[in-house]
């Protein structure tokens, strides 16, 4: 079995273009790019997809960020139940302070 190919972002990117401004069939343009049909398929469905929802691909430097705000939050939920446990223990304290 062969090995699997990777394509860069600007490749998928030009490919995708190709398909969709000159309206030449993806089984075409893939076999012109020497790319499986299937492959290229994939990338039309995705781009489609992603301009109906208006947005982009998401690169990696976003998925970074993405990855570090959500451990940013998960540190700032729990940090928010520890604060929360100190003032209902000191709530209690000064209940038993004032009687």
């Amino acid at each position: 079995m062969g090995k699997r190919r990777t394509y860069d972002a600007e490749f998928r990117e030009g490919a995708v273009r190709i398909v969709l401004e000159t309206k030449k069939p993806a089984a075409q343009v893939a076999r012109d790019l020497g790319v499986h049909e299937a492959t290229l398929q994939n990338w039309v469905h995705a781009a489609r997809r992603a301009s109906e929802s208006g947005a982009g691909p998401v690169e990696e430097s976003e998925r970074e960020e993405l990855a570090r705000l959500r451990a940013k939050e998960k540190d700032q939920a729990k940090r928010i139940v520890e604060l929360e446990m100190e003032r209902d223990v000191l709530k209690r304290c000064m209940v038993l302070w004032v009687k």
